[in-house]
């Protein structure tokens, strides 16, 4: 599913204009990704969670060149989605 198909399934559920739909969808989006940008992790209850997980220094590999890369450490931004959001996944996606 696109952003825009999110998009026209909130204006046609709420009868809002696509526009205003899209704005707050883009204004959202743009938050989340601020919030974690000052490592505030995001918590949606029922939905799950927006959070940076911290991943150590590390040393990668070049296997075209052979050679070791030192990866310093950093961090990723990562979703946890709520126990309810997986167990309706797990109910209703059958193999």
């Amino acid at each position: 599913m696109t952003k825009a198909e999110i998009v026209a399934k909130i204006a046609d559920k709420t009868g809002l204009d696509k526009k205003d739909v899209l704005a707050v969808v883009e204004n959202f989006v743009e938050e989340v990704k601020n919030s974690l940008a000052s490592n505030e992790n995001v918590y949606l209850r029922g939905f799950g969670s927006f959070i940076n997980k911290y991943r150590a220094e590390k040393i990668g590999r070049n296997i075209s060149k052979n050679t070791s890369i030192k990866i310093p450490a950093h961090y990723i931004p990562a979703f946890k989605p709520s126990k309810s959001f997986v167990n309706q996944v797990k109910e209703n996606v059958k193999p």
